[in-house]
């Protein structure tokens, strides 16, 4: 671990763009090595530094090292295939932990319920809550989450309860150490969360409902809960923190559906004043200080974006604003503080990095790396992201990230692949380092992704624009953004395929279908191909809340389902096709792919075939990864032909 003495030095330990000039490729296996470190977090007093490592095949740990020299003083392993989804210090040498799963690569990991709590060095561990059974407290077994931490750092936390028996929103204060439970507000809601203020009350609550549409709710002086509706604008927000003398309130807010914006209220949530917005996109990451946690920054804007500073008596934004002047071209984040504000946990990453964390400390202004994401990756050989816009066919602008091949400053007649995003709706492609477009622009492609409607990031409206459009509007979008390409000249229209996980498989094979001709090839990993199936297989349609989902997403009828269902059009399918499922993948089952696969083979285009057991949605193993990706280069140029060409 290396420290400097200001943060302009920083450089030294970063890459610098055009430093390596080897011309042999990236070996397959640095893109096919998972990010193993995740969640970091400081102790309160910045002594300790607590993080979850994926051990592969499965086993995840929480590992706790001294800050000082980095020396691990434990390891708690999961049992298979569970993993900490939050991490949080209660104490200077205490944790809890709520734990969760990971589906595949294509999932992010869902929650479980269960809360554990223990020393920083394994000792005294406790089952806090869960479904395992009632609590010495008498609670009922339910989903328990972690709300936040009091500022007294006493051992204790606030849990979000929800109940199996009466599905009622319950938070408790929480004392890790015995464990004992007082409840702090109740209501009568399922599923929500709760914004605490520095005095220990629950004073709003919000979520979404069965049918998708937030819900919040503002508690009176008397703890009695009502709805708040949103204003005679169309303005719904999202209270997310106090300020330090509770007497406003920190927010996101949306306007007719608009992209978010940063906001602040007085206690009550009413007369809203904007700190930060941006016309076409939702804000990003807001910034916050120490201890009391007030925003110092956000950022706004598509690509790299813009950092918005706010007025605050802290000099945490003018640490914010010296590194980003010492680090031009990436991203940098206040992942954690120590109570007192004198060590920083950093997080630094770019387009062509994938990142890793740093420490920043304030009374010596030095900067400590501490873990890279992934360590195969040299990002001075990485391609570079560029976010552009265009205007779809019926006039709406969108967004396009490109991948350009390193060392090509200006892209004229390159052969590209298409790579649809999965979801499809709440996720978007962003400007940072991406594994699958990154591997694709090392084989000398230039690779598209379009934030299509139904895609996140630009608020509710757009969303919702791709509701029951999933082979029409959004096919479209899709379609509209690889022409604009070609009209552009950047992209050769005969050297042309498409690529994508899940959503982004179901969007390759109807693109094929819809525009015959565009393509010259397509590939689909863990995809969806018929959207009928989706109402008896697979894990979504087995809550209320996925069927609603569904209801919402792809609607009912029986002819709009078939007719937007690769499965049935497979007759206009005449390029090569590349299908590669997971066994064992519960959010799209492998029942989808052989579909697909017999479907192609009926109408005299089998197509190639790749089945991984034991895999779910997407990829749990580096071997299998990294034996995809080199199918998939193989049949890139089997089919548009040497990238150089």
């Amino acid at each position: 671990m290396k420290g400097f003495p200001g943060a302009c030095l920083l450089l030294a330990t970063l890459w610098l763009p055009g430093l390596a000039g080897a011309n042999e490729p990236i070996p397959v296996e640095a893109f096919a090595r998972f990010n193993t470190i995740t969640s970091p977090r400081l102790s309160p007093d910045g002594k300790l530094l607590a993080l979850s490592t994926d051990l592969g095949h499965g086993q995840h740990a929480l590992q706790v090292f001294r800050v000082d020299g980095m020396e691990r003083t434990s390891i708690l392993r999961f049992p298979k295939y569970e993993m900490p989804v939050q991490i949080r210090w209660v104490g200077n040498t205490r944790l809890v932990i709520a734990k969760g799963r990971k589906a595949g690569s294509l999932e992010k990991p869902e929650a479980s319920g269960e809360i554990i709590a223990t020393d920083f060095d394994g000792k005294n561990q406790t089952y806090v809550y869960g479904y395992e059974g009632r609590t010495a407290a008498g609670l009922d077994r339910g989903f328990g989450y972690i709300v936040g931490v009091p500022d007294r750092n006493d051992g204790h936390f606030y849990m979000r309860q929800l109940s199996f028996q009466t599905r009622r929103s319950m938070v408790y204060d929480v004392d890790s150490t015995k464990p004992s439970f007082k409840l702090v507000a109740d209501i009568d809601v399922p599923d929500l969360d709760f914004t605490m203020d520095h005095a220990g009350r629950a004073r709003f609550a919000y979520g979404e409902n069965l049918d998708g549409e937030t819900v919040v709710y503002r508690a009176d002086d008397h703890g009695r809960w009502a709805r708040m509706n949103a204003d005679a604008r169309g303005n719904l927000w999202i209270p997310t923190a106090f300020s330090s003398d509770d007497t406003q309130a920190y927010g996101v807010m949306s306007a007719n559906g608009g992209p978010t914006k940063l906001i602040r209220t007085d206690a009550k949530g009413e007369a809203p004043q904007v700190l930060a917005e941006d016309a076409f996109a939702s804000i990003g990451p807001t910034e916050w200080t120490a201890a009391t946690s007030q925003p110092f920054a956000v950022r706004t804007g598509t690509g790299i974006g813009q950092m918005h500073y706010l007025p605050t008596a802290s000099d945490d934004a003018q640490i914010l604003k010296s590194l980003y002047e010492a680090l031009p071209g990436r991203r940098i984040e206040f992942i954690d503080q120590s109570r007192d504000g004198r060590i920083i946990l950093l997080s630094i990453l770019s387009d062509r990095d994938p990142g890793g964390w740093y420490l920043y400390r304030r009374d010596t202004r030095k900067v400590e790396r501490l873990f890279r994401s992934m360590d195969g990756i040299d990002p001075a050989r990485m391609a570079e992201r560029r976010s552009l816009r265009f205007k779809a066919g019926d006039g709406k602008e969108l967004e396009a990230i490109l991948t350009v091949p390193a060392g090509t400053a200006s892209p004229r007649n390159l052969p590209m692949v298409l790579v649809p995003h999965g979801g499809p709706h709440g996720v978007a492609d962003d400007w940072s380092f991406d594994r699958d477009a990154q591997f694709i622009a090392s084989r000398g492609y230039l690779v598209l992704q379009v934030n299509f409607r139904g895609s996140g990031g630009r608020g509710q409206a757009f969303e919702e624009a791709g509701y029951r459009q999933w082979g029409t509007r959004i096919q479209d979008d899709l379609i509209d953004g690889v022409r604009w390409a070609i009209a552009e000249g950047m992209a050769n229209p005969e050297r042309i395929c498409a690529y994508g996980g899940s959503f982004g498989a179901y969007s390759s094979l109807m693109i094929a279908a819809k525009a015959p001709g565009l393509l010259q090839c397509t590939v689909g990993l863990a995809g969806i191909y018929d959207l009928d199936m989706m109402y008896s297989k697979g894990d979504i349609q087995q809550r209320e809340y996925g069927r609603r989902y569904l209801s919402r997403a792809i609607g009912k009828d029986a002819s709009s389902l078939a007719a937007q269902s690769p499965v049935n059009l497979a007759a206009n399918i005449r390029i090569p096709v590349l299908l590669a499922h997971g066994e064992d993948d519960q959010r799209a089952p492998i029942a989808q792919a052989k579909a697909m696969r017999a479907a192609l083979t009926t109408a005299g285009h089998p197509p190639q075939w790749i089945s991984y057991p034991d895999e779910g949605h997407g990829f749990d193993g580096e071997q299998n990864q990294a034996a995809f990706y080199q199918s998939l280069a193989t049949f890139l140029a089997q089919h548009l032909g040497p990238a150089s060409q």
